[in-house]
């Protein structure tokens, strides 16, 4: 395949490419959506996705921040022996909270600030399909992780690990509130995951551009939809333990009480059944932000595309089959076991597929080492390597013997920050310019990069090596005398691993230095990677109407049909540029669609979201803080029920304040 750029002389393509661009001629009407509001209140009443996507992300790093804080306390107390940073308890809840934290406060939101703002644009909607619901879902979540941060002022955070499992967590091993503000902080961050999930669904399924069926939908929107049917079947099941654990601490249940023939391990099952499937959470928006970088950077279509797909699908699928690989030291029996053993391994072949359809998008291609192209290879390699650890664990033997040591943390972190952080880095540097309408700056992007890989690998790296050495998770303290000998000595090991984390800390640093330092640089290109997909057809920023008028789609990766023309015979393809990005928005501006309404602010989500925080508080403290927080969730539903969908007409105005009437010469012109 050959890509050649356009002669001079060639005339813009119309939208569905292969002919000149008219001037239009019908009757030029004008896009119609609410007045909008200023200030604060455009943000916090706002149901524009774009806006909830932008803030969604932001409460993320901030919550990555606290986890990565939190991280930074733990490795403190093990870099030496006999650490004295924290006490065994403050251990507990910092190790607890930071995995807390991460998984569920950043990773999870990140990819659902990314799915917000994205897949919209991708299936060239106007929205999601239920924007109040979308603002709802945020709200929920920064309101569940502020009440479940509170916990540190209140008492002391959750101290049973980020699993929680039974009988530790009952009141006579973990007397104080911190487990409370944990069950009641997930179970309200789980409200927001379930509904954003079913608004994404109904938005993927229903609301596509015409001609854009499901075999031409781009790979992150594709990851993302099993994601959120994950979420829709796996909450649910989280949601039972918590209530199960809630009732136990607060109202004498004995749902894991052996002496009243209960069985511990219904936690266990219950936690894991989501607790798998909730890695693919975690794993596959990232896997769909890499499918569309590397393309892009490597002049070359995603190779494979049906079957990126549908592995994706596989793994969504067999990853309910897996869970019990985590209980394999609790006594399961041979059968459960070799069954587990089995489907761990199974599992392995789909995320083999993705790896090879990656690399051979890459091979033979004209790659363009971006920042976002360096995190999308970084993950290709550093996931590989926690698939390669992980893979072990699949031999029931061996994972006894790791299932407690620091080698499962090295092959968590491997998958999690090797997959998902890298994977959620890379579009972050990618879709930047569409988000912000600047390039972020590429010096800075690279040292941030190199500096987060370094640290990570020092950080999580010397980890194998300790977890074979014995060294068991969960201590707050190692002894000079379990250290060691030669390459083996736990304490240098455990060293270098608190001096990677530091490193990576200050590769972290290096991201915000770049947003800071790139605030004011000038608008970036309307097409600055010269993209594939029908996000980068509208403005950077898009407008809050997203396009001009819904494209029509004709083929899989739209955006670059249009700009390009295929001129080869047969099964050879040599394009030819027939248009650029500026010349396909002005094409889109001179056709535009009319009265196009959107529905208007609302502050009924951010008061019912706030509702739950209360009526949670009131379970751990007072009754009368229950019925205060249950009295504002009514008035909230009910406002909400009445209020209309959208605005009148006299609430509307014209995209630039005008009355509607032709298009300018000027606009004509430069079509």
């Amino acid at each position: 395949m050959a890509i050649i750029e356009r002669p001079t002389d060639t005339p813009a393509l119309a939208p569905s490419g292969g002919a000149p661009a008219v001037t239009p001629t019908r009757s030029y009407g004008y896009l119609r959506r609410p007045v909008q509001t200023t200030g604060w209140r455009s943000w916090a009443f706002t149901v524009d996705h774009k806006k909830i996507g932008i803030m969604y992300g932001v409460a993320a790093m901030l919550f990555f921040v606290v986890g990565g804080v939190e991280a930074l306390f733990i490795r403190l107390q093990l870099a030496g022996p006999e650490g004295t940073v924290l006490s065994a308890d403050a251990y507990n809840q910092m190790f607890t909270m930071h995995a807390t934290t991460m998984v569920f406060l950043f990773v999870i939101p990140m990819a659902a600030a990314f799915a917000n703002y994205m897949i919209p644009l991708q299936i060239g909607a106007r929205d999601v399909a239920f924007p109040r619901l979308n603002a709802l879902s945020l709200w929920t979540f920064v309101f569940g992780g502020i009440f479940l941060n509170t916990s540190w002022f209140l008492g002391g955070a959750a101290d049973g690990g980020w699993f929680m499992y039974a009988p530790n967590s009952a009141v006579p091993f973990s007397p104080s509130n911190g487990v409370d503000y944990w069950t009641l902080g997930l179970l309200i961050t789980g409200i927001a995951s379930l509904v954003g999930a079913v608004n994404l669904i109904v938005t993927v399924l229903n609301m596509r551009a015409p001609g854009m069926t499901m075999m031409r939908v781009p790979i992150f929107t594709w990851m993302a939809l099993v994601t959120q049917f994950l979420l829709l079947f796996a909450m649910p099941v989280i949601t039972v333990a918590l209530v199960l654990l809630l009732f136990q601490r607060n109202y004498d249940a004995t749902f894991f009480e052996v002496a009243e023939g209960a069985d511990p391990l219904l936690w266990q099952h219950l936690f894991w059944i989501f607790g798998h499937p909730e890695v693919y959470i975690i794993v596959l928006p990232a896997f769909g932000i890499v499918s569309e970088v590397l393309p892009v950077f490597s002049k070359k279509p995603l190779f494979g595309y049906p079957f990126v797909v549908f592995s994706g699908a596989a793994i969504g699928f067999v990853g309910w089959g897996v869970w019990a690989h985590h209980m394999f030291a609790s006594g399961l029996g041979p059968i459960s076991v070799a069954v587990f053993s089995v489907a761990t391994m199974a599992i392995a072949v789909p995320t083999g597929v993705k790896i090879i359809n990656w690399t051979l998008t890459m091979w033979g291609g004209k790659l363009r080492f971006t920042t976002a192209m360096l995190f999308a290879t970084g993950l290709i390699v550093m996931f590989t390597i926690g698939g390669l650890s992980g893979v072990t664990h699949s031999v029931a033997p061996s994972d006894t013997q790791q299932t407690d040591t620091y080698y499962i943390v090295a092959h968590f972190h491997y998958v999690i920050f090797g997959g998902a952080v890298l994977g959620l880095f890379a579009g972050i540097y990618y879709w930047w310019p569409k988000v912000f309408g600047k390039l972020l700056n590429e010096s800075w992007g690279k040292a941030n990069f190199w500096t987060m890989i370094i640290g990570m690998n020092l950080t999580f790296g010397p980890m194998h090596i300790v977890g074979l050495q014995g060294q068991p998770r969960r201590m707050y303290v190692w002894t000079e005398n379990r250290a060691g000998d030669g390459f083996f000595n736990i304490g240098f090991w455990n060293l270098v691993a608190t001096i990677g984390s530091f490193i990576l800390a200050v590769g972290v640093l290096f991201f915000f230095i770049n947003v800071w330092v790139s605030r004011k640089n000038p608008p970036a290109p309307a097409d600055p990677w010269d993209a594939r997909s029908l996000e980068w057809m509208a403005e950077n920023p898009p407008k809050e109407y997203n396009f001009e008028r819904t494209p029509t789609v004709h083929a899989l990766d739209e955006m670059f049909h249009r700009k390009y023309e295929d001129v080869g015979e047969g099964d050879a393809h040599d394009y030819v540029k027939v248009a650029t990005a500026e010349e396909i928005q002005a094409v889109e501006t001179a056709n535009r669609d009319d009265h196009v309404h959107l529905p208007s602010p609302s502050y009924w989500p951010i008061v019912l979201s706030f509702s739950l925080p209360v009526i949670a508080y009131g379970i751990i403290y007072s009754t009368l803080l229950v019925i205060v927080g249950l009295a504002i969730a009514t008035v909230a539903m009910f406002g909400w029920a009445l209020e209309p969908p959208t605005a009148d007409d006299s609430e509307f105005e014209s995209p630039e304040g005008g009355d509607g009437g032709e298009p300018s010469k000027e606009l004509v012109a430069s079509v």
